[in-house]
Protein backbone atom coordinates (compact mmCIF):
# COMPACT_ATOMS: atom_id res chain seq x y z
CA UNK A 1 0.00 0.00 0.00
CA UNK A 2 2.64 2.34 0.95
CA UNK A 3 4.43 1.74 -2.75
CA UNK A 4 1.39 2.21 -4.16
CA UNK A 5 0.27 5.66 -2.58
CA UNK A 6 3.56 6.88 -3.18
CA UNK A 7 3.91 6.33 -7.04
CA UNK A 8 0.35 8.01 -6.78
CA UNK A 9 2.45 11.35 -5.33
CA UNK A 10 5.02 10.96 -8.09
CA UNK A 11 2.84 10.73 -10.85
CA UNK A 12 0.73 13.54 -9.21
CA UNK A 13 3.67 15.51 -8.95
CA UNK A 14 4.73 14.54 -12.73
CA UNK A 15 1.64 15.88 -13.54
CA UNK A 16 1.17 18.89 -12.26
CA UNK A 17 5.19 19.84 -12.96
CA UNK A 18 3.69 19.25 -16.52
CA UNK A 19 0.83 20.92 -16.43
CA UNK A 20 2.36 23.70 -14.61
CA UNK A 21 5.52 23.76 -16.71
CA UNK A 22 5.31 27.32 -17.94
CA UNK A 23 4.96 28.89 -14.49
CA UNK A 24 7.84 27.11 -12.67
CA UNK A 25 10.24 27.76 -15.36
CA UNK A 26 8.57 31.69 -15.35
CA UNK A 27 9.09 31.44 -10.97
CA UNK A 28 12.38 30.08 -11.48
CA UNK A 29 13.65 32.78 -14.37
CA UNK A 30 12.15 35.85 -12.12
CA UNK A 31 13.17 34.49 -8.88
CA UNK A 32 16.48 32.33 -9.43
CA UNK A 33 18.15 33.80 -12.22
CA UNK A 34 18.72 37.35 -13.31
CA UNK A 35 21.38 38.96 -14.60
CA UNK A 36 23.48 39.75 -12.03
CA UNK A 37 24.55 36.27 -12.46
CA UNK A 38 25.35 36.50 -15.69
CA UNK A 39 28.99 37.00 -16.56
CA UNK A 40 31.07 36.97 -19.19
CA UNK A 41 34.07 35.17 -18.65
CA UNK A 42 35.70 34.13 -22.00
CA UNK A 43 37.25 36.94 -24.02
CA UNK A 44 39.54 36.35 -26.82
CA UNK A 45 43.04 37.34 -27.85
CA UNK A 46 40.96 39.76 -30.12
CA UNK A 47 39.07 41.87 -26.95
CA UNK A 48 39.31 45.84 -27.53
CA UNK A 49 39.74 47.27 -24.26
CA UNK A 50 38.41 50.77 -25.52
CA UNK A 51 35.27 52.38 -24.75
CA UNK A 52 33.39 54.61 -27.47
CA UNK A 53 30.45 57.52 -27.17
CA UNK A 54 28.11 54.75 -29.31
CA UNK A 55 29.01 51.95 -27.00
CA UNK A 56 30.92 50.52 -24.48
CA UNK A 57 32.41 47.86 -22.26
CA UNK A 58 30.47 46.81 -19.59
CA UNK A 59 31.00 44.14 -16.92
CA UNK A 60 27.81 44.05 -15.46
CA UNK A 61 24.55 42.87 -17.31
CA UNK A 62 21.76 44.84 -15.23
CA UNK A 63 20.26 46.79 -18.21
CA UNK A 64 18.00 49.64 -17.79
CA UNK A 65 17.47 51.18 -21.20
CA UNK A 66 17.99 50.65 -25.30
CA UNK A 67 21.70 52.29 -24.50
CA UNK A 68 22.11 49.75 -22.20
CA UNK A 69 21.05 46.67 -24.41
CA UNK A 70 23.46 48.03 -27.07
CA UNK A 71 26.91 47.90 -24.78
CA UNK A 72 25.79 44.58 -23.78
CA UNK A 73 25.49 43.76 -27.52
CA UNK A 74 28.60 45.51 -28.32
CA UNK A 75 30.33 43.67 -25.21
CA UNK A 76 29.21 40.34 -26.05
CA UNK A 77 30.62 40.47 -29.95
CA UNK A 78 33.62 42.76 -28.93
CA UNK A 79 34.45 39.68 -26.46
CA UNK A 80 34.39 36.85 -29.59
CA UNK A 81 32.25 34.48 -27.90
CA UNK A 82 29.70 32.81 -30.81
CA UNK A 83 26.94 31.64 -28.27
CA UNK A 84 25.42 34.05 -25.42
CA UNK A 85 22.61 34.28 -23.30
CA UNK A 86 21.10 36.88 -21.25
CA UNK A 87 17.50 37.93 -19.56
CA UNK A 88 15.10 40.82 -19.45
CA UNK A 89 14.89 42.41 -16.28
CA UNK A 90 11.14 43.20 -15.39
CA UNK A 91 11.65 46.72 -14.51
CA UNK A 92 13.13 47.11 -17.81
CA UNK A 93 9.42 47.33 -19.46
CA UNK A 94 10.59 47.81 -23.28
CA UNK A 95 12.98 45.46 -22.83
CA UNK A 96 11.62 42.48 -25.48
CA UNK A 97 10.59 45.04 -27.83
CA UNK A 98 14.52 46.84 -27.57
CA UNK A 99 15.75 43.41 -28.30
CA UNK A 100 13.37 42.58 -31.26
CA UNK A 101 13.75 46.24 -32.51
CA UNK A 102 17.88 45.74 -32.06
CA UNK A 103 17.73 42.14 -33.60
CA UNK A 104 15.93 43.69 -37.20
CA UNK A 105 17.47 46.87 -37.36
CA UNK A 106 21.20 46.28 -39.59
CA UNK A 107 22.21 49.88 -39.30
CA UNK A 108 22.58 49.23 -35.07
CA UNK A 109 24.00 45.57 -35.66
CA UNK A 110 26.80 47.54 -38.40
CA UNK A 111 27.37 50.41 -36.19
CA UNK A 112 28.27 47.81 -33.73
CA UNK A 113 30.21 45.76 -35.74
CA UNK A 114 32.29 48.68 -36.73
CA UNK A 115 33.61 49.55 -33.08
CA UNK A 116 35.10 45.55 -32.61
CA UNK A 117 38.48 44.13 -33.87
CA UNK A 118 38.10 42.55 -37.50
CA UNK A 119 38.39 39.22 -36.44
CA UNK A 120 35.77 39.39 -34.29
CA UNK A 121 33.06 41.05 -36.29
CA UNK A 122 30.18 38.84 -37.23
CA UNK A 123 28.80 38.03 -40.62
CA UNK A 124 25.26 37.59 -38.84
CA UNK A 125 23.99 37.87 -35.88
CA UNK A 126 20.71 35.39 -34.88
CA UNK A 127 18.74 36.39 -31.57
CA UNK A 128 16.28 33.99 -30.25
CA UNK A 129 13.89 34.75 -27.24
CA UNK A 130 11.14 33.22 -25.16
CA UNK A 131 8.24 34.18 -22.94
CA UNK A 132 10.43 34.62 -20.13
CA UNK A 133 12.72 36.95 -20.86
CA UNK A 134 15.26 34.97 -21.88
CA UNK A 135 17.32 36.30 -24.88
CA UNK A 136 19.91 34.23 -26.78
CA UNK A 137 22.80 35.39 -29.13
CA UNK A 138 24.50 33.42 -32.22
CA UNK A 139 27.02 34.56 -33.54
CA UNK A 140 28.69 33.74 -37.48
CA UNK A 141 31.75 35.60 -37.62
CA UNK A 142 33.24 37.42 -40.83
CA UNK A 143 36.93 35.34 -40.72
CA UNK A 144 36.72 31.60 -40.55
CA UNK A 145 39.69 30.80 -37.88
CA UNK A 146 42.01 29.18 -41.20
CA UNK A 147 41.45 32.97 -42.76
CA UNK A 148 42.83 34.56 -39.40
CA UNK A 149 45.53 32.23 -39.17
CA UNK A 150 46.69 33.26 -42.76
CA UNK A 151 46.41 36.78 -42.78
CA UNK A 152 48.21 36.94 -39.07
CA UNK A 153 51.26 35.47 -40.88
CA UNK A 154 50.47 37.68 -43.83
CA UNK A 155 50.89 40.86 -41.62
CA UNK A 156 53.72 39.66 -39.85
CA UNK A 157 55.47 39.14 -43.12
CA UNK A 158 54.62 43.07 -44.05
CA UNK A 159 55.62 44.35 -40.63
CA UNK A 160 58.91 42.53 -41.15
CA UNK A 161 59.72 43.44 -44.14
CA UNK A 162 58.46 47.34 -44.37
CA UNK A 163 58.07 48.12 -41.13
CA UNK A 164 61.28 47.08 -39.46
CA UNK A 165 62.09 49.75 -36.62
CA UNK A 166 59.27 51.76 -37.16
CA UNK A 167 58.57 53.55 -34.38
CA UNK A 168 56.39 56.72 -35.61
CA UNK A 169 53.01 55.96 -36.00
CA UNK A 170 52.01 58.42 -38.49
CA UNK A 171 55.20 57.03 -40.70
CA UNK A 172 53.52 53.09 -39.77
CA UNK A 173 50.44 54.00 -41.03
CA UNK A 174 51.33 55.77 -44.03
CA UNK A 175 53.89 53.06 -44.91
CA UNK A 176 51.01 50.65 -44.70
CA UNK A 177 48.35 53.03 -46.46
CA UNK A 178 50.44 53.04 -49.34
CA UNK A 179 51.15 49.14 -48.95
CA UNK A 180 47.90 48.45 -49.36
CA UNK A 181 46.93 50.98 -52.14
CA UNK A 182 49.63 49.67 -54.31
CA UNK A 183 48.55 46.25 -53.73
CA UNK A 184 45.34 46.51 -54.50
CA UNK A 185 43.00 47.39 -56.86
CA UNK A 186 39.34 48.32 -56.69
CA UNK A 187 36.91 45.39 -56.94
CA UNK A 188 34.53 47.39 -59.75
CA UNK A 189 33.06 44.01 -61.24
CA UNK A 190 31.69 43.71 -57.51
CA UNK A 191 30.46 47.07 -56.60
CA UNK A 192 29.16 47.67 -60.06
CA UNK A 193 27.74 44.38 -61.28
CA UNK A 194 27.26 41.93 -58.66
CA UNK A 195 30.16 39.98 -60.29
CA UNK A 196 31.36 38.08 -57.07
CA UNK A 197 35.19 36.64 -57.74
CA UNK A 198 37.04 37.67 -54.88
CA UNK A 199 36.93 38.04 -51.29
CA UNK A 200 37.12 41.80 -51.58
CA UNK A 201 34.55 42.70 -48.88
CA UNK A 202 37.54 41.09 -46.45
CA UNK A 203 40.82 41.94 -45.34
CA UNK A 204 41.70 38.37 -46.87
CA UNK A 205 40.54 39.96 -50.35
CA UNK A 206 43.14 42.46 -50.37
CA UNK A 207 45.74 41.47 -48.76
CA UNK A 208 45.78 37.68 -50.12
CA UNK A 209 43.92 38.06 -53.92
CA UNK A 210 44.68 41.71 -54.40
CA UNK A 211 41.32 43.22 -54.56
CA UNK A 212 39.22 45.31 -52.11
CA UNK A 213 36.21 47.21 -52.00
CA UNK A 214 35.20 49.84 -49.14
CA UNK A 215 34.58 47.27 -46.03
CA UNK A 216 37.79 44.83 -47.27
CA UNK A 217 40.11 47.93 -47.67
CA UNK A 218 38.67 49.29 -44.01
CA UNK A 219 39.47 45.94 -42.19
CA UNK A 220 42.88 45.63 -44.10
CA UNK A 221 43.93 48.87 -42.58
CA UNK A 222 41.99 47.95 -38.97
CA UNK A 223 43.81 45.10 -38.76
CA UNK A 224 47.40 46.88 -38.84
CA UNK A 225 45.79 49.71 -36.62
CA UNK A 226 45.13 47.01 -33.83
CA UNK A 227 48.06 45.18 -34.57
CA UNK A 228 50.25 48.14 -33.09
CA UNK A 229 47.62 49.40 -30.31
CA UNK A 230 46.32 52.27 -31.86
CA UNK A 231 42.49 52.88 -31.57
CA UNK A 232 40.62 52.81 -34.34
CA UNK A 233 37.23 51.94 -35.42
CA UNK A 234 35.51 51.89 -38.92
CA UNK A 235 33.06 54.87 -40.06
CA UNK A 236 29.44 54.07 -41.95
CA UNK A 237 27.36 56.34 -44.52
CA UNK A 238 24.83 55.27 -46.52
CA UNK A 239 26.72 54.02 -49.08
CA UNK A 240 30.34 53.48 -47.99
CA UNK A 241 33.03 52.66 -45.11
CA UNK A 242 36.25 54.26 -43.72
CA UNK A 243 38.02 54.29 -40.74
CA UNK A 244 38.85 56.48 -37.99
CA UNK A 245 42.12 56.53 -35.98
CA UNK A 246 43.06 57.92 -32.89
CA UNK A 247 46.51 59.84 -33.36
CA UNK A 248 48.09 61.93 -30.71
CA UNK A 249 45.25 62.73 -29.13
CA UNK A 250 42.94 63.97 -31.56
CA UNK A 251 40.64 61.56 -34.25
CA UNK A 252 41.04 61.10 -37.77
CA UNK A 253 39.53 60.31 -40.93
CA UNK A 254 41.45 57.43 -43.08
CA UNK A 255 40.29 56.67 -46.45
CA UNK A 256 42.26 54.14 -47.98
CA UNK A 257 39.55 53.41 -51.28
CA UNK A 258 38.84 57.04 -51.73
CA UNK A 259 42.75 57.64 -52.13
CA UNK A 260 43.22 54.57 -54.41
CA UNK A 261 40.85 55.96 -57.66
CA UNK A 262 40.97 55.04 -60.94
CA UNK A 263 41.37 57.44 -63.46
CA UNK A 264 39.17 57.83 -66.61
CA UNK A 265 41.99 56.30 -68.41
CA UNK A 266 42.14 52.93 -66.47
CA UNK A 267 45.29 54.02 -64.51
CA UNK A 268 45.76 53.51 -60.55
CA UNK A 269 47.37 56.38 -59.22
CA UNK A 270 47.82 56.26 -55.04
CA UNK A 271 46.74 59.29 -53.40
CA UNK A 272 46.35 60.71 -49.82
CA UNK A 273 44.02 63.47 -50.19
CA UNK A 274 41.75 61.18 -47.21
CA UNK A 275 45.34 60.56 -45.26
CA UNK A 276 44.68 60.89 -41.95
CA UNK A 277 42.54 64.46 -41.87
CA UNK A 278 39.97 66.05 -39.46
CA UNK A 279 36.03 66.03 -40.11
CA UNK A 280 36.77 70.04 -40.89
CA UNK A 281 38.80 69.27 -43.45
CA UNK A 282 36.37 66.07 -44.64
CA UNK A 283 34.00 68.77 -45.03
CA UNK A 284 35.22 70.92 -47.17
CA UNK A 285 35.77 68.40 -49.36
CA UNK A 286 32.28 67.74 -49.42
CA UNK A 287 31.43 64.86 -51.34
CA UNK A 288 28.42 62.77 -51.01
CA UNK A 289 29.52 59.80 -49.91
CA UNK A 290 31.22 60.74 -46.82
CA UNK A 291 28.57 61.98 -44.97
CA UNK A 292 28.47 60.40 -41.29
CA UNK A 293 25.80 60.55 -38.73
CA UNK A 294 27.54 61.91 -35.98
CA UNK A 295 25.33 60.81 -33.51
CA UNK A 296 26.67 57.23 -33.83
CA UNK A 297 30.62 58.49 -34.52
CA UNK A 298 30.69 61.33 -32.04
CA UNK A 299 34.30 61.48 -31.68
CA UNK A 300 34.52 62.96 -35.08
CA UNK A 301 31.90 65.33 -34.50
Amino acid sequence: MKKLTTLVFLVGVLLATYTYRDEIIGFLVAKVIDNSEVSLEYKNSYYLNYNFEFVKNVDEFDIKDKDDLLDLYYTIINSGVSNFEFYCPKEYTNCMQDVIDVANNQDDLSNINGFVHPFNSFDTVETSYDSFGRVRLSIIKTYTDLEIVEINEKIKQIVDDKLKNKSDKREIIKIIHDYIINSTKYDKDRTDHNIITYASNTAYGVLFEGYGICSGYADAMALFLNYYNIPNYKVASENHVWNAVYLDGKWYHLDLTWDDPILSSGEEVLDDTYFLITTEKLKEINDSQHRFDDTIFRELA
